[in-house]
């Protein structure tokens, strides 16, 4: 398994969002400095974010985005889901695409359980991990905060 930028910059914005506001809109120029993410990308990601709901922009002089949810209800699991990624480690163990059988030996496949059982696994962790989590950890490693 391999997440791709979409997964690991999302959950970056989210996280710099949540860190670095104080009630007030972040500008997406900001996070994308901040956070090393070209802005056109970013700007596709919270495309996706905001259909998801966990984000939304604000318009207008001091405008930007802001969470629509409280940090500590926002899990990294469901920012891999948003942006239409899966934890699945192996293609035989993906039926995401509801194709059915995605290998000929499934039925009789002795390692396939192992596969799906690490994937559940990662994805019982992604979904143990806060983005108030991860303000408690650059809080901890006294990441510097820049408020609006």
């Amino acid at each position: 398994m391999k997440l791709t930028t979409m997964s690991r910059y999302g959950t970056r914005a989210v996280f710099d969002i949540a860190y670095h506001s104080t009630g007030l809109p972040v500008q997406v120029k900001d996070i994308a400095e901040r956070q090393q993410i070209p802005i056109k990308y970013l700007e596709q990601i919270f495309h996706k974010l905001k259909q998801a709901d966990f984000i939304k922009s604000e318009r207008g002089p001091g405008g930007g985005y802001v969470l629509t949810k409280d940090p500590g209800k926002i899990v990294v699991g469901d920012i891999i889901k948003a942006v239409k990624e899966h934890t699945d480690l192996v293609a035989c163990v993906c039926n995401s695409a509801g194709k059915g059988k995605l290998c000929v030996g499934e039925d009789q496949c002795v390692t396939r359980s192992v596969w799906k059982e690490a994937a559940r696994k990662i994805t019982e962790y992604f979904n143990s991990v806060t983005i108030a989590d991860l303000c408690e950890d650059a809080r901890r490693k006294n990441v510097n905060r820049s408020e609006n």
